[in-house]
């Protein structure tokens, strides 16, 4: 059965699967040095990389305020989300543009390389074989969500570090 995308578009559906469709990310990636990688991409791998990206977004951010409506499938829209460049709260009948840029930045990093994987190597420090011997660092390994995608939602909410039970306090 072939995937359908269903973006989000601020009514809180119970449905949605994305925050952004392919023509988002066309415009999105339009000003973009590096989008050769989706302008390269079917229309399919498009939706899926958007659907996946929001799957990635909605499971590694906790955002402020609460989900504007108990039965929506995602976490935006939400109420009483702080407008952290203002003294109001953001829309709650509405995706910020900001969740839509990262949806459309994490989906060109998807394409790119599958951040979801493995790395490397994980569980050993050191690989031995007849002729070659490689060293692995538990460090260095690529975050899933990109660090491009991080600093859009940065002002929304808060990555969640799954090796740390501490929490950002937001005072209103």
């Amino acid at each position: 059965m072939a995937l359908t995308l269903i973006k989000e578009d601020g009514t809180g559906k119970v449905d949605a699967n994305a925050y952004a469709n392919a023509a988002d990310g066309d415009a999105y990636h339009e000003g973009h040095l590096y989008a050769t990688a989706w302008t390269a991409a079917t229309a399919e791998q498009k939706d899926a990389a958007l659907v996946m990206a929001t799957r990635l977004i909605d499971a590694a951010y906790q955002f402020g305020g609460v989900k504007a409506t108990f039965a929506q499938a995602l976490q935006w829209p939400r109420a009483e989300c702080r407008d952290q460049d203002g003294d109001d709260v953001l829309p709650s009948n509405a995706v910020p543009k900001a969740v839509r840029d990262a949806t459309c930045e994490q989906a060109r990093e998807l394409l790119i390389v599958d951040r979801t994987a493995a790395p490397d190597g994980e569980g050993l420090k050191y690989f031995f074989d007849a002729s070659s011997q490689k060293g692995y660092d538990k460090a260095d390994k690529r975050p899933v969500i990109s660090g491009i995608a991080q600093s859009l939602l940065a002002k929304l909410g808060v990555l969640l570090n799954r090796r740390s039970g501490v929490v950002r306090l937001v005072r209103s």
